[in-house]
């Protein structure tokens, strides 16, 4: 990569290299992350960078919350009160919104969900258009926790989200809130309308395949990707499957 121009804002030479740590390999990456911190250790996507590096869960964790703390401290409390509900939209907001995401997610693999859920909600209060697919994690973690009445929240708020994924987990919520009543029926019909291919999964008929990278509505491939994030949630919840 060219080297960043001595004459741009510290701050944009600064994301200049984080964006060529984040397009590195190996060493280089850090070299570079650990170059854009001793300009400014205000840079989230550096510190974003060295905790992916780290070998340990608790450790990335840590770092990410520096990550967090950075991008924080590099947007100010006026862009938080003035821009809430409009994040992703401005680009200088996405490093800690990256950040954020990740922490919370790291957070919900150590068991920390009370933590990661808090996260997610934050998430989704800044940005409620929901650019990252926040709802997809957070609706997994609250039926998980059996949190049904909150995950119905949850869904309103997307009602009109579509893809099978919302659907299989607003037949679970209903399911979960009331048992094998007409609500949970007809969710379970609209569900198996969006994609056939899931129960099987949910069953073991079928192993779970890898997620795939891509897939079209109503596919096998969805399918997989659905199973994949409410496999848990389903199995977990008595009578369910």
């Amino acid at each position: 990569p060219a080297a960043p121009d001595p004459n741009a804002p510290a701050l944009e030479r600064v994301q200049s290299l984080a964006y060529d740590a984040m397009d590195a390999q190996g060493r280089r990456q850090i070299q570079l992350a650990r170059r854009a911190l001793a300009i400014s250790r205000d840079c989230a996507d550096a510190w974003h960078v060295l905790a992916r590096r780290k070998r340990t869960v608790e450790g990335a964790v840590e770092l990410l919350r520096d990550a967090v703390a950075a991008g924080d401290r590099a947007l100010g409390p006026e862009v938080f009160e003035r821009e809430a509900g409009h994040f992703w939209g401005l680009l200088p907001t996405r490093p800690y919104m990256r950040a954020r995401l990740d922490r919370a997610q790291t957070l919900e693999g150590l068991g920390a969900i009370d933590e990661a859920i808090a996260h997610y909600r934050e998430l989704l209060r800044l940005n409620p258009g929901d650019n990252q697919g926040v709802r997809n994690l957070l609706v997994v973690c609250l039926l998980e926790e059996r949190r049904h009445a909150e995950a119905e929240s949850l869904i309103g708020q997307f009602e009109d989200a579509g893809g099978a994924d919302w659907a299989y987990a607003a037949a679970l919520a209903a399911f979960q809130a009331a048992g094998d009543s007409t609500t949970a029926r007809e969710r379970l019909q609209r569900a198996l309308a969006a994609n056939r291919h899931v129960p099987p999964l949910l069953t073991g008929e079928r192993p779970l395949p890898d997620p795939p990278a891509s897939y079209i509505l109503g596919s096998p491939a969805e399918a997989a990707i659905v199973a994949d994030l409410l496999l848990e949630a389903w199995t977990d919840t008595p009578g369910a499957v």
